[in-house]
């Protein structure tokens, strides 16, 4: 039963099946999730849930029948209001992830954060104050609209967190990028989509560099590559080969090149067999940093980071380990540190690490696709000159 002194939540999501972002999120708030050796059930209700595409695999009903205390919304407004004319949650989770949305001609697709945020915010203007939003992966397909998200948490003082498992799954080796580092290169090597997959690389790469000397400085220029272009700018040295050969030895899932011999690292030559289409984004921050993203599925299926720090020639590495359930668990572990960061939210009102990360990584999600667009020509960014400070603790699990 819901308690008065407990925050109550609405969800707010685009579909809710097996293994899709909402069911991961959504059920850890209604059932709890093991944390620190136990099992945890949030210090929170979640009231409310809204579901915009409801298909034959929909799982939302079925929570809603065991958990009475949930109610099915017709509408965001509805969701938010609990039937009412005024807002009555203390705090809105919005997963605007999976379900059949169109994608448009440079392959983005259009999912609705930007627009159930837009009612979101109605409810919140209406009612004269406003609570606490988690918006879940990348703030919008549309740089605008983004930006626009972002100004407005500001301008009506909610705590906003948005983003991804990768800045706080576990790390193998558990390690943290030292505040205040001299960082000259850094490069994350993943695996996956444009305008899905890409937006995870790019933010496991911004919250290790965000803790340089001086904090984000923001970026002035992005570069991609792709397919042959990749190749040739892997075989001139675009970016640093050190890097990338030390972060796929982070790789657990690296593919082994030859199944005969006991040295399994690719060669130039493997890459391009095992690799279907590579992707590169080759960017450079205002304060000289220059980072590089690259998805190579077929060659690897998790993440991994490497950069050169304080000066040192030997790179400093790590995994962001990000398991993918497998059809024998619906468990998908990364998701619990991100929701018990979102209990942080709810509860104190203030986001417990920066919406501006996520705010550039959105931005450079949208760049590194316009670059592929316009025929994998430099863009110039301007508008990513986004400046702040990380957190001094960091949010990874360690555990």
């Amino acid at each position: 039963m819901s308690n008065s002194n407990r925050p109550k939540l609405a969800a707010v999501v685009t579909t809710f099946f097996k293994y899709s972002h909402a069911q991961h999120i959504v059920d850890r708030f209604l059932d709890g999730y093991g944390w620190n050796g136990a099992h945890h059930y949030p210090p929170m209700d979640l009231v409310s849930l809204y579901v915009d595409q409801v298909g034959q695999n929909d799982l939302s009903r079925e929570r809603a029948r065991r958990h009475p205390t949930m109610k099915i919304c017709p509408s965001i407004a509805d969701a938010l209001t609990l039937g009412g004319s005024k807002l009555a949650v203390d705090g809105v989770v919005l997963v605007g992830e999976h379900g059949n949305y169109p994608r448009n001609e440079k392959g983005q697709t259009r999912y609705p954060r930007h627009e159930f945020f837009e009612k979101i915010v109605k409810v919140f203007r209406t009612s004269g104050h406003a609570v606490p939003v988690f918006n879940d992966k990348h703030l919008s397909w549309n740089w605008e609209w983004a930006r626009q998200m972002y100004d407005t948490s500001r301008e009506l003082r909610f705590g906003f967190m948005a983003g991804s498992s990768l800045p706080v799954t576990w790390r193998i080796p558990s390690v943290e990028m030292p505040l205040g580092s001299r960082v000259s290169e850094a490069l994350c090597i993943g695996y996956g989509g444009v305008d899905s997959y890409d937006f995870h690389a790019l933010e496991a790469i911004q919250c290790m560099v965000e803790r340089r000397r001086g904090g984000e400085t923001g970026v002035e220029s992005v570069q991609a590559y792709r397919g042959d272009n990749f190749w040739s700018a892997l075989r001139e040295g675009v970016w640093p080969r050190q890097l990338m050969d030390a972060a796929l030895t982070r790789s657990h899932t690296l593919t082994p090149a030859r199944k005969d011999f006991t040295d399994i690292f690719p060669t130039d030559d493997d890459m391009r067999r095992l690799v279907a289409d590579p992707v590169a984004y080759r960017y450079e921050h205002a304060d000289g940093l220059k980072c590089t993203m690259l998805l190579m599925s077929g060659l690897v299926r998790d993440f991994n980071f490497a950069a050169y720090v304080n000066g040192s020639q030997d790179p400093w590495s790590t995994q962001m380990y990000l398991p993918m359930p497998d059809g024998r668990t619906t468990l998908a572990n990364f998701f619990s540190p991100l929701v018990n960061n979102m209990e942080k939210l709810f509860l104190t009102g203030r986001a417990p690490y920066p919406i501006e990360r996520t705010l550039l990584t959105t931005g450079l999600t949208a760049a590194g696709i316009e670059s592929l667009y316009l025929g994998q020509k430099r863009f110039e960014t301007p508008h990513l000159a986004i400046h702040y400070q990380p957190t001094k603790e960091s949010t990874f699990w360690r555990t």
